[in-house]
């Protein structure tokens, strides 16, 4: 459900560009980004910063689209929204010290710090790599062929890169191990031990 809410503008602004056009499917997606912020607000919810992130960017780059009825500055949203990523995932990592990754998932899987750092680093080239290949397809593609990256590219260069994230992280993940079950392996090592 959350996934969905997420990606809640980006699928109206695919709706509105199939039934309008781009310049129908920015005001639409900028409406539906301040529309997400005033449903948490109303429901009371945490608003994440990615949420506010979004919403800037959106209202920004959108609003220069509209404003000045360029295309062009729309279709370099998701490379701003992606390179900030970048930046804030490697300038944590490398100025302040803090690997961000680690602050967003640490609670969920325990990783060595050598990988998190992988993990970290990683991030933040994919974003970087995906910033340059939507400017890429905006520059060299025509403005239907961008949309259906922007919509179903992105999303599906996200799930395969999740995908072998996991697969490399289900080999370093550590299990933490309860008082209660480390007693039971401890003596059922030792009974191995003592009947060889």
């Amino acid at each position: 459900m959350k996934l969905l809410f997420d990606l809640f503008p980006l699928l109206l602004f695919f709706g509105a560009y199939k039934f309008a056009d781009l310049y129908v499917a920015t005001g639409v997606a900028m409406a539906a980004s301040v529309v997400q912020i005033l449903w948490l607000v109303a429901r009371r919810k945490k608003i994440e910063p990615m949420h506010w992130i979004n919403l800037t960017i959106i209202v920004v780059f959108g609003g220069a689209t509209l404003f000045l009825h360029n295309e062009l500055f729309i279709k370099w949203k998701p490379t701003v929204l992606y390179w900030l990523f970048a930046v804030v995932l490697l300038g944590g990592q490398w100025i302040a010290k803090k690997n961000l990754m680690r602050s967003m998932l640490g609670a969920q899987i325990q990783l060595p710090d050598a990988i998190w750092n992988r993990l970290n680093t990683a991030w933040a080239l994919f974003f970087a790599v995906v910033g340059c290949v939507n400017l890429y397809v905006a520059y060299n593609w025509p403005t239907e062929t961008w949309v259906t990256f922007k919509v179903f590219g992105i999303f599906g260069l996200l799930l395969a890169f999740v995908i072998i994230q996991s697969i490399y992280l289900g080999r370093h993940m550590k299990t933490p191990v309860k008082d209660g079950a480390a007693k039971v392996i401890k003596a059922e090592t030792d009974a191995g031990a003592e009947r060889s």
